[in-house]
C-alpha cells in the first residue's frame, strides 16, 4: 500500500502536484485584471482632465499595488513549468510586456528628490511676485482679478507638477518609447502566431497551467492596450515640446548636456564625511576611498542613463520630427486662413481676444528654457476651460434665493434668527456655525403646514445646492477647528432632512399634516427639541459640565438650536396678527437667503486659500477645483459685488456667523440710544455695510 502522495508501487505521484496549477493562473489573471482597471481609470481621468502626461493615481506605488504586481508577474519568473504550445509561449511573452509597462506607467509617480525642493523654492518666489502684482491691481470687477489671479496659480502650480515635470524628462520619453516598442513586438507575435501559424514551429505537449493561459493571455494582452496609452502619449507630447527645437544642428550639442539636478545628490552624498567612528586613520581613509568609488560609479552610471535616454529622445524626434512638420503646416495653413476670414471684424473684438503674458509664472527646471513659451501656450487657457465648466453648471435655484437677501441692509436677517429674549437651556450658549442655524431653518420651513410642496422643494433644492460651498467656507476659516462638532451636527441634521424628511427621529412631512397651525408646529419642534436636549444632557452630564459648550455631543448642539430658533420664531410671530405659514415660509426663506448670502462673502478667501494649502503634489489639482468652484459661483460673487456698497465695506471682514450677528446686536443698540435723525443715518449705513473679502 502507498503513502500519501504516492501510487499503489510507493512512487511519487508527480501528477497531483500540478493540479491547483489552472487555479494560479486564476489568480495571475485576476491580479492582471486589477491591475488593467487601475490603469484604465488612469487613463480615462487623464484624457477627462486634459492630463496627456497622464499622472498615475490609481495605479501607483503601495502596498496593494505591488502585491498585485508580483501575483500578475509570476509567468515571467516561472523558469520550472514547461510552455510548450503557442498560446503558452505568447502568454510568457505577454506577461514580459506587461512588466515593461508597469514599470513605465509607475515611474511617473517617482521623482528626483533635488528636483522637487528647487521647483518648491521657485514656487515660493513665483507665488510671491503674484501676491505682489495681485495686491498692486485695485482697480477692476472681482471676478476678472480673481480669474488673473488663478491663471497665475495655475500656470506655477502645472509647470511645477513633479509627475509633469517628469513626464517631460528625457528617461520618461525613453521609457515610453522602450514601452511603445515592447507593446508593437507582442502585436506582432501574437498576429503571426495566429494569421501566420507556419512561420513558428512549437512542440506537442501541455502546460500544467492548462486552459488558464488563454484566460491570462487575454487580461494581460489587454492590460498592455491600455497601460501603452500612458507611456506613448508622454512619448509623443515630449516629442512635440522638443520637436521644434532640433531644427537647428547646434541644439544636438545641448543636448548632451547633463544637467546639475541629475546628480547633485549624488556628488553631496559623495562630498559628505562618514560619520563613522573609526579610530585609526588608515581604515578611515579606506573607507572613504571606497565610498567615493562607489558613489562616482553610480554617478557615471546616472549620466549615463540620462545620455541613454536623451540619445533615444533625438532618434525618436528624428523619425517623427517628418509627420510633426506635415501636421504643423497644415495647422499654419488653417491659421492663416482664419486669419484672412476673420479680417471683416471690428478691432476692437481683435483687442478683446488678447492674452496675457503669463511666461514669467512657467516653472522650470535647468535645460528646460526654451520651452517656456511653448508650455505657456499649451496650458494658458486651462483656467478658462475650467471656469466654463463651472459656469455651465452654476446653482440656479441657489442664485434665485440669493436674490431675496437684504444684501444692501447688511444681510439683516442673520441677526434675526436667534434672540436673546428666548431663555437659555445653558449657563453658556454653544457657538454658532454657518450651516447649523441653515439646516435648522430648513426644517422649520418643512414643518410648516399648509404649505404647497414646491415651494418647499424648491428651497430644499436651494439649500442643497448651497450647502457644499457652506461647508467649503467653514472648513477653510475654522483653522483653530472649534467648530467641527458644531459642523458635524449640521451635516447629520441635513443628511436626515433631506433624504428622509426627518429631524432626527421627528417626522418632519407627518408633523406639517397634523399640526392644525404654524404656532403649533413650532410648539411641538421647541417642546421636542427641549426634551431631547434634557435627554442627552443628563446622559451626557459628564461631557457638558467639563467640556466647552463647543464640544457637546452631536445631538445636544442640534436640540440646542432647533429649541432657541423655534422659540425666537415663535416670539417674533406673537408680537404680530399676521401668523399665516405662507407669510412665516417667506420670511424664513429671507433668513435662509441672508445666511447663505452673508456666507457666500467668504467664497474669495476659499478660492484663495485653495491654490495655496496644499503640498506640491497635489496643488495642481486644488487649483483646478479652485478654478471650477469660481466658475460655479461667479454669478453669485458678481451679484454680492453690485449690490453691496463697495467703497463703504467694514474693513473688519466678518468670517463667523456670530461676528455678523454681533454686528447687527450692536447696530440695534445704537438704534435705541441716538434719537437724532443724524444718528440714526449713520446706523442704518453701518448696517448696510457688507464685507466681501478680497486679497
Amino acid at each position: 500500500m502507498g503513502g500519501i502522495g504516492c501510487n499503489a508501487d510507493g512512487i511519487l505521484d508527480d501528477a497531483k502536484f500540478s493540479q491547483p496549477v489552472p487555479w494560479v493562473g486564476i489568480y495571475i489573471a485576476a491580479a492582471s485584471l486589477a491591475c488593467l482597471i487601475g490603469m484604465a481609470v488612469d487613463a480615462i481621468l487623464g484624457i477627462s482632465h486634459r492630463k496627456l502626461w497622464f499622472p498615475c493615481k490609481y495605479f501607483s506605488l503601495n502596498a496593494t499595488s505591488l502585491t498585485l504586481i508580483a501575483v500578475a508577474l509570476k509567468l515571467s519568473v516561472d523558469l520550472n513549468t514547461s510552455m510548450p504550445r503557442h498560446h503558452e509561449q505568447l502568454a510568457k511573452l505577454s506577461s514580459s510586456a506587461l512588466i515593461c509597462t508597469i514599470i513605465v506607467m509607475i515611474s511617473s509617480a517617482l521623482t528626483v528628490p533635488t528636483t522637487k525642493h528647487l521647483l518648491e523654492y521657485k514656487y515660493r518666489k513665483k507665488y510671491e511676485m503674484a501676491i505682489k502684482e495681485c495686491s498692486a491691481l485695485t482697480h477692476g470687477p472681482i471676478t476678472q482679478r480673481y480669474k488673473n489671479k488663478l491663471m497665475k496659480y495655475w500656470m506655477m502650480a502645472h509647470t511645477s507638477s513633479p509627475q509633469f515635470v517628469l513626464g517631460r524628462s528625457p528617461t520618461c520619453t525613453a521609457s515610453g518609447a522602450f514601452c511603445l516598442l515592447s507593446a508593437l513586438l507582442l502585436a506582432e507575435a501574437m498576429l503571426r502566431s495566429y494569421f501566420m501559424p507556419w512561420s513558428f514551429r512549437f512542440c506537442s505537449g501541455e502546460s500544467d497551467y492548462k486552459w488558464s493561459t488563454i484566460l491570462i493571455l487575454v487580461v494581460q494582452g489587454a492590460a498592455v492596450v491600455v497601460g501603452t496609452i500612458a507611456p506613448a502619449f508622454r512619448w509623443f507630447v515630449a516629442i512635440k515640446f522638443r520637436c521644434p527645437q532640433t531644427r537647428n544642428v547646434s541644439h544636438h550639442k545641448k543636448e548632451f548636456i547633463v544637467e546639475q539636478y541629475w546628480i547633485e545628490s549624488l556628488l553631496e552624498m559623495r562630498d559628505c564625511p562618514l560619520n563613522l567612528r573609526i579610530r585609526h586613520r588608515h581604515c578611515r581613509k579606506l573607507a572613504h576611498d571606497a565610498k567615493v568609488f562607489l558613489l562616482n560609479l553610480c554617478i557615471r552610471m546616472q549620466m549615463g542613463i540620462v545620455l541613454m535616454s536623451k540619445l533615444t529622445r533625438i532618434i525618436s524626434i528624428s523619425l517623427v520630427s517628418s509627420i510633426l512638420s506635415c501636421f504643423y503646416h497644415c495647422k499654419k495653413v488653417k491659421f492663416s486662413f482664419n486669419n484672412t476670414v476673420s479680417s471683416v471684424s471690428s478691432g476692437s473684438e481683435g483687442q478683446g481676444g488678447s492674452k496675457p503674458d503669463l511666461s514669467r509664472f512657467v516653472l522650470h527646471l535647468e535645460g528646460e528654457e526654451a520651452l517656456v513659451g511653448l508650455m505657456m501656450r499649451d496650458n494658458r487657457d486651462a483656467t478658462n476651460h475650467w471656469i466654463q465648466v463651472g459656469e455651465k453648471r452654476q446653482p440656479k435655484l441657489l442664485i434665485q434665493l440669493l436674490e431675496k437677501s437684504s444684501v444692501l441692509q447688511g444681510f439683516k436677517g442673520v441677526g434675526e434668527f436667534d434672540s436673546d429674549q428666548v431663555p437659555s437651556l445653558h449657563p453658556v450658549e454653544p457657538p454658532y456655525s454657518w450651516s447649523l442655524p441653515l439646516v435648522t431653518l430648513t426644517c422649520v420651513a418643512m414643518a410648516l403646514p399648509d404649505i404647497s410642496k414646491s415651494s418647499v422643494k424648491n428651497l430644499i433644492d436651494a439649500v442643497n445646492e448651497g450647502f457644499p460651498y457652506v461647508k467649503a467656507v467653514e472648513n477653510t476659516l475654522d483653522k483653530e477647528g472649534r467648530l467641527i462638532r458644531v459642523m458635524k451636527a449640521a451635516a447629520i441634521v441635513w443628511h436626515g432632512a433631506d433624504l428622509y424628511h426627518k429631524w432626527f427621529d421627528l417626522d418632519l412631512t407627518k408633523l406639517s399634516l397634523q399640526a392644525e397651525s404654524s404656532k403649533e408646529a413650532l410648539q411641538k419642534l421647541a417642546d421636542t427639541a427641549k426634551t431631547r436636549y434634557e435627554k442627552f444632557k443628563i446622559k451626557n452630564i459628564n461631557v457638558c459640565l467639563r467640556a466647552s459648550p463647543s464640544e457637546w455631543p452631536i445631538k445636544v448642539l442640534a436640540a440646542n438650536s432647533m429649541y432657541r430658533i423655534s422659540k425666537t420664531i415663535l416670539l417674533n410671530c406673537g408680537i404680530r396678527d399676521d401668523f399665516r405659514s405662507e407669510t412665516l415660509l417667506e420670511e424664513l426663506t429671507l433668513v435662509i437667503a441672508d445666511i447663505l448670502g452673508s456666507c457666500f462673502t467668504n467664497i474669495p478667501h476659499v478660492i484663495s486659500a485653495k491654490c495655496v494649502k496644499s503640498a506640491i503634489e497635489e496643488r495642481e489639482d486644488s487649483v483646478r477645483h479652485a478654478s471650477y468652484i469660481f466658475g460655479k459661483t461667479k454669478k453669485i460673487i458678481e451679484m454680492l459685488e453690485e449690490r453691496a456698497a463697495i467703497p463703504n465695506v467694514d474693513k473688519r471682514c466678518m468670517t463667523k456667523i456670530d461676528d455678523w450677528r454681533s454686528m447687527h446686536k450692536q447696530n440695534s443698540a445704537l438704534s435705541f440710544s441716538q434719537s437724532s435723525p443724524e444718528g440714526n443715518s449713520e446706523t442704518t449705513s453701518k448696517s448696510s455695510d457688507l464685507c466681501l473679502t478680497v486679497e
